[in-house]
Parts: C-alpha cells; structure tokens; sequence
C-alpha cells in the first residue's frame, strides 16, 4: 500500500532547493538540504528542518558528489532524494547510486534516464515510437569524412549538437562546407568538458522555428497525463530567457496533436514522474521531436500558473507510489502567464556573470505575482555556480493583461548590489514583436544588437552624469555618493534600464 514519504532530501540549491522544501513542508514532510562551503548562508539551509555540509564551494566536490550525498542521505534516514534540476538530476549513475542504497530517486528510472539522455539514442527511440524527429544522423559522428558525407545528405544550415549535451553546450550552427570541420571540433572539445563525453551527431537547423515543450506526468498505475505547452523560443545562445503558456503561435488543432503524440512517446519508454518533451516547429505548423528533459524544468511555474497543478506534490506522490490526483479531462489552461529568468549578469557587458552580495531588494507584489528566489539580505550570489537567482512569472486573464502586469512588474522589481538581467527584461516587454506574440527562436538576435566593443567607460561618465543630475534635483548634499553607489543606487536603475535601450532594433 503506498505511503507518503516521511523525509526527504533535497539534493540542489538555491531557488529550485526552497520550492521543493515548501511543497515537502506543506505535505508534512520533513525536508533535509545539503549545501557547500559557498553556501552556508543561503536561505535554503535555514528553511529546511535539517542541513548538512556537503564540502568545498567547487561542484564537483560537493552538489556532484554521488558518494558524499548518499553518505548523508543515509546518515539523515531519509526516504527519498529529490534532485531538482541541473547538477545530478539527469544523471542516471545517481538514480542508480540511489537504488542500490534503498533510497527512492524521485524522478524517472535510471534506463530510462540513460535512453533519453542520450540525444542519438532518444532519437531512435522516437522513431520507432513513430514521433517526427529533425532530419539528421541516427549515430554519432565516427569522422570528419562521416560528418562531411552526411552534411551533404542533409544539406547546410546544420547543427552540431552534443550527444550527451543541453543548454546549449556542445552545439554549433555551421552555414557553408568551410565551417564544418570547425565547427564539430569545437563542440566535441565543449562537449567532453561539460558533459565528460566527446561525441556529437549532426541534424538539419530549421530556419526561424518555434521552441515548444509538452509537460507531462506518468505514475506506476499505467497513468499519463500532460499539462500543455510551453513556448520557449526567446532563448540567448540557445538557453531560455523568457517562457510563457499558452503559446501565442501554434494552434488549437496543433496543440492538441503535440500533447497526444507526447503521452504516446512517454509510454513508449514507459516513463515514470514528471519529464518534458521539447519540440521544434516550422513557420508550416510541421513539428519535430528535440530532446526530452527527464527532470523539473526550470520553466515548470509557468505551467503551474496556467493549469492549477503542483507538479512538485505530483512528483512526490507519484513517486511514493500513488496515482496521479487528477484525469486528463480535469486539466486546462487558465488565462495566461509568463516567467522571466532573472540571472545575475550585466547586459550591458556582454552578459558577464556578476556574483557578489545582495545589499537590499524590492520583489513586486500584487495579484497573480510569484517570484521563486533564494533573495535575502546580506545574501551571497557565488561565482562557482549558474548565475540564475530566481524567477519572476506573473498570470493574466489573457496575454494582453499578462504582458501589462509583467511590464509592470519589472519596474517595481529591485535589487541592489549586483548587475542583473532585470534591466534587460524591462526592454524586452516593450518591442513590439513581443508584445503582439510575433516571434521566435531567432528574436533576441534579430532585435538585440550585441556590440563588439563595449564602452565601458564612456557608459559609465553617461550613467554618472544622469545620476549626479538626479542627486541635484533630490537636493543630494554629498554627490561623491554618486560613484560610491554606481553598482547599487536605486536611482540609477532607470538610467541604465535607458542606457541598455539603443541595442534594441526596433526601440
């Protein structure tokens, strides 16, 4: 007879890390966080009911040791293991190390795991499941003359993608025969060190498509069952920057027919708990299969704001061994929400990571607003890990109410001591294309000029003088304040938010 887990360990940090320990603690669950050195002070250890130090700040030796996590696992008595997403989440040796510790890996079965993880294996697997796939090599590359004779197959523009890649690690676009060879050393050397392993395989790039993800979940009882879609296609260097549901693009006939077709994939390989079918689609309505992602989705928010369902507490049960609470019939989408990853990075340099501390901040507030952040004064945002420090998603009645109230939103949003994307975000809500839902994969870059040379300097005198004028007209006393505070004053946001503007196109 199943049974709710007792405790839980979660083996993540940051943003992810806090919103599985409250969907644990409001399912009476005791949750158990691990943390490093670099992480001592982050909200997640204080949330959880137990913590322990894994090790040094580096990854490797703490949010990726197998050995050390499951050492605590056992040593807290814990039931299961929730990985998040990012670091061990898809790997299957860690659902394996779990297993055979007696330990409940809350997430698919590490076969499966191993299957879908591999892109040239998933494609296979697809195939035969009869799922459409981009047009592409069904083994890895053995060769450059391989490479050479399938790219003609295909035909240029084409990809170079990682095997065992995502995030868009290990991937190239190659135009012309020139740039091949290139091209697939680049992403095979990128590859073995992201991913620890060096083979790639080559697909058709599609012009101008659309990124859609099918949400589903799937029980022990047989049950599968999806949440819609998600439309990804504002990506930077193919990683998602803004997400929204329902998309503004495909149609209700098409939408229908992709969820269908993923619930058909995902039985196919008897899948198990929460995963997400990724898919391109052409300007012709044609879809193909992309990747699955066998874990939480960064972007799951936007799906929960859309259809009611808690797909963490649905991880849980499902993976204590109970059905899923609900039909397929009972599930629809809702009005309309939006997520916008917010990273602590500098647009105005080249999107640099800018870690360092949290001196003060403002999360907008108002109906339908949720922000998933590990924000806290005095917090420490470490150089060692992904820069992301939240996500800020926000419903509407409709898209046009979604897009005002996002607008809105990123304006009141603040945080002081470091450079974030915010400023970025408060640009991008204006264009046009965006606020009429005209866009796709190619978005940023079409209207986003990046600039070689960045001015550093004269950017910064430009920044000080609309700042100094500002502290005169608030009757300032001290003006030195104003170089004092260039990273953190409040009222410099509006003037870098002005300053970001003439890289937009069509602003």
């Amino acid at each position: 007879m199943a049974k709710l887990f007792t405790k839980v360990l979660v083996a993540n940090r940051g943003e992810i890390a806090i919103r599985i320990i409250r969907a644990l603690q409001e399912m009476d669950m005791k949750a158990v966080a691990v943390y490093s050195e670099a992480d001592r002070s982050s909200a997640h250890v204080s949330l959880a009911d137990e913590a322990y130090l894994l090790g040094p700040a580096v990854a490797s030796e703490s949010y990726l040791n197998i050995e050390k996590i499951i050492q605590i696992a056992k040593k807290a008595q814990v039931d299961a293991i929730h990985p998040g997403y990012g670091f061990l989440s898809e790997n299957d040796e860690f659902a394996y190390a779990c297993e055979e510790a007696g330990i409940v890996f809350i997430g698919p079965k590490a076969e499966t795991m191993r299957l879908m993880g591999d892109k040239v294996e998933s494609r296979k697997t697809m195939i035969k499941a009869k799922v459409p796939v981009v047009p592409g090599s069904k083994e890895p590359i053995t060769s450059f003359l391989h490479a050479k004779k399938l790219a003609k197959e295909i035909g240029y523009p084409l990809l170079v993608k990682a095997s065992a890649g995502g995030g868009g690690k290990g991937m190239r676009v190659v135009e012309t025969p020139h740039e091949l060879k290139k091209s697939i050393e680049a992403a095979s050397r990128e590859a073995k060190s992201a991913f620890g392993d060096e083979r790639i395989y080559i697909e058709k790039y599609l012009a101008n498509p659309h990124h859609i993800e099918i949400q589903i979940l799937a029980d022990s009882h047989g049950n599968v069952v999806h949440l819609y879609e998600r439309e990804c296609s504002i990506q930077r260097r193919h990683q998602k920057v803004i997400e929204e549901s329902p998309s503004p693009f495909i149609t209700p006939a098409l939408r229908k027919k992709m969820c269908q077709i993923a619930m058909r994939a995902a039985k196919s390989v008897k899948y198990l708990n929460a995963g997400t079918f990724e898919f391109l689609v052409d300007q012709k309505m044609n879809f193909y299969f992309l990747e699955m992602n066998t874990r939480l989705q960064v972007e799951h928010p936007v799906t929960e704001m859309v259809t009611g369902v808690d797909i963490v507490k649905e991880q849980l049960r499902i993976a204590s061994g109970f059905p899923i609470s609900f039909k397929q019939n009972e599930v629809n989408q809702y009005g309309h929400a939006f997520e916008c990853r917010i990273y602590a990075e500098d647009p105005l340099n080249q999107f640099l990571p800018c870690p360092g501390k949290i001196i003060s901040y403002r999360i907008p507030q108002g109906p339908f607003v949720r922000i998933d952040s590990y924000l806290q004064h005095g917090a420490n945002i470490p150089m060692e890990y992904d820069p992301l420090i939240g996500k800020l998603c926000v419903w509407g009645f409709d898209r046009e109410e979604a897009v005002q109230r996002l607008t809105r939103v990123l304006k009141e949003f603040v945080i002081h001591g470091i450079r974030t994307t915010l400023i970025f975000h408060r640009q991008v809500v204006k264009i046009p294309k965006f606020i009429q839902g005209r866009y796709d994969t190619h978005f940023i870059d079409k209207e986003f000029k990046f600039p070689k040379v960045q001015p550093k300097q004269p950017l910064k005198d430009m920044l000080l003088a609309v700042a100094a004028v500002d502290a005169f007209k608030k009757r300032k006393k001290e003006i030195s304040f104003v170089e004092e505070e260039f990273h953190t004053s409040p009222w410099l946001q509006q003037a870098r938010s002005e300053a970001l503007r003439p890289f937009f196109r069509s602003l």
